[in-house]
């Protein structure tokens, strides 16, 4: 049984409830949603750069697949701290939309990736998603062309690692997306709930703690489509979470095999997270049989939609209540990334750290530090 002893496991623990939550920050802003799109003239075609640092590059990163795959053929993600750093690599005079995902808002990039792009591309609009109605991005947000949209404040995690700010910023910008369909989201979602519920029950927590009496030094994280930016999470919140004792990558199923597999050995964790599709699970399950019959890693964990029928190997697989509603949603693949969090939080207490504050030499913090931006001339 999960203790809620601090911040972090009660930010992992209620994402079920800011996700409804969420969808109720959304649905009352329907209107000006619906108004920012259309007076903007937003649609398939629009040339869309999702941007975040850190944490929310990665929801960017999940993001821009999941409105590739729905037809959004310009939609890209390019990370603030890339914008900040070399613009003239990263943006296009002509790009149309620029939404920005921070929890704080307060990270020196947030708000300098605005700025340039506002300079960059001077026709572009801003749709900024929060946790924080207080950060320097939302109070810099222009209300005569820019949208603003804060969440709960039950997502602005009070513990270093970014748990339910990930999630919900994620559910936000999808809902977002299909606000014309909004209705209808609200079954999709909660069906995600229920998965992520899934993660929270006491045999598979148990698992995890269990996991932790393994020798493990390292921890891969696969992913296929969008679950990619979902491992690229994961193995951010295992390595920061444990303060860097457990090294941590990630990449695609295919991807592995082109170097990374070096990695692999008899103390590494690996985590499959599989998709629902059924031509890409072909690949996928060809990967991971070469990964247990050549690395032999110390554990494997499955998460997948529906039973993947592996046995051979696995330490564990976790299931979802599958049903249509779920299968219907783009929302299925966001509980995924609690593989990676509840990883994080047993192993950093299995190591003798806060997971509120698991950086002992105090070397990352909640809000990035040490960044000095430099004015953009060009």
């Amino acid at each position: 049984m999960i203790t809620f002893d601090c911040h972090t496991i009660r930010e992992i623990a209620h994402q079920p409830q800011m996700w409804r939550e969420t969808y109720r920050v959304i649905s009352n802003r329907k209107a000006d949603i619906e108004r920012f799109f259309a007076v903007n003239g937003i649609n398939k075609e629009t040339r869309i750069v999702l941007t975040g640092a850190g944490t929310s590059a990665f929801v960017a990163d999940t993001a821009a697949c999941l409105f590739m795959s729905d037809g959004y053929s310009c939609a890209r993600s390019v990370a603030t701290t890339d914008i900040v750093s070399a613009p003239d690599s990263f943006l296009n005079p002509d790009d149309r939309l620029f939404i920005s995902f921070a929890r704080s808002g307060n990270s020196p990039e947030s708000v300098a990736a605005y700025q340039i792009a506002r300079k960059f591309c001077k026709d572009a609009h801003h749709l900024v998603i929060t946790c924080n109605p207080e950060g320097c991005l939302a109070r810099e947000a222009d209300p005569e062309k820019d949208l603003a949209i804060v969440l709960p404040d039950g997502t602005n995690d009070r513990s270093l690692a970014m748990t339910s700010s990930f999630s919900s910023m994620l559910i936000a910008c999808l809902l977002c997306k299909n606000v014309a369909t909004l209705p209808a989201e609200e079954a999709r979602l909660e069906a995600a709930a229920a998965f992520a519920a899934r993660f929270l029950e006491d045999d598979v927590t148990a698992t995890f703690q269990r996991m932790t009496e393994k020798i493990i030094c390292r921890a891969v994280f696969l992913g296929s489509g969008p679950l990619k930016g979902i491992s690229c999470e994961c193995h951010l919140k295992l390595q920061e979470l444990t303060d860097g004792q457990i090294m941590c990558s990630f990449d695609s199923f295919m991807g592995l095999r082109h170097g990374p597999k070096a990695v692999i050995n008899e103390r590494t964790l690996v985590v499959y997270l599989l998709n629902d599709d059924p031509y890409t699970r072909r690949y996928e399950y060809d990967l991971i049989g070469q990964v247990s019959q050549e690395n032999r890693p110390a554990a494997q964990i499955i998460v997948s939609l529906k039973p993947s029928g592996i046995t051979d190997a696995i330490d564990y697989e976790i299931d979802a209540p599958f049903t249509e509603e779920l299968a219907a949603g783009e929302y299925r693949y966001v509980p995924y990334v609690l593989v990676g969090q509840l990883l994080g939080y047993y192993f950093s207490l299995s190591k003798g750290l806060n997971p509120d504050t698991p950086s002992v030499r105090g070397t990352i913090s909640r809000v990035v530090s040490g960044v000095k931006i430099y004015e953009y001339e060009k």
